[in-house]
């Protein structure tokens, strides 16, 4: 079964992507902030993970996706960014010179089929399995 760690700090946005990842036999985990991410993910790594900029600071999610690159064991692990900050009084703080890595980009809020596409994109290997 596929894991997908979901890390936002809106518990409206993490139960509704849980519900529409769930219906298509995903099995999801969730973390508040970054340093839970982290956390969470060197304990039981999932296959993918969807990662929010905005969290307990402007950037903490660009801040896992760093961490993520810089640790062996996290670095292949694919990761869906989703934020508003474009559309933010932060907008201007993203740091567009040194951009983080992740695999697919979504704006919030996030269409249902949106979302099940980028996570099809992120895990091609997985395509037959429930989505």
């Amino acid at each position: 079964m596929v894991k997908v760690l979901v890390v936002d700090d809106d518990p409206d946005f993490v139960e509704i992507t849980r519900m529409i990842l769930e219906l298509h036999d995903v099995q999801v985990s969730s973390a508040m902030n970054g340093e839970q991410a982290l956390a969470q993910m060197r304990k039981e790594r999932p296959d993918l993970v969807i990662l929010d900029v905005m969290m307990s600071s402007a950037l903490d999610g660009w801040y896992v996706s760093q961490e993520m690159q810089e640790d062996a064991q996290l670095k292949d692990i694919p990761i869906i960014m989703v934020s508003s900050i474009a559309s933010s009084p932060y907008a201007d703080l993203f740091p567009t010179d040194s951009c983080p890595s992740f695999d697919a980009w979504i704006s919030k809020p996030v269409e249902p089929d949106v979302l099940l596409k980028a996570v099809r994109q992120c895990l091609p290997e997985h395509s037959g399995f429930g989505f």
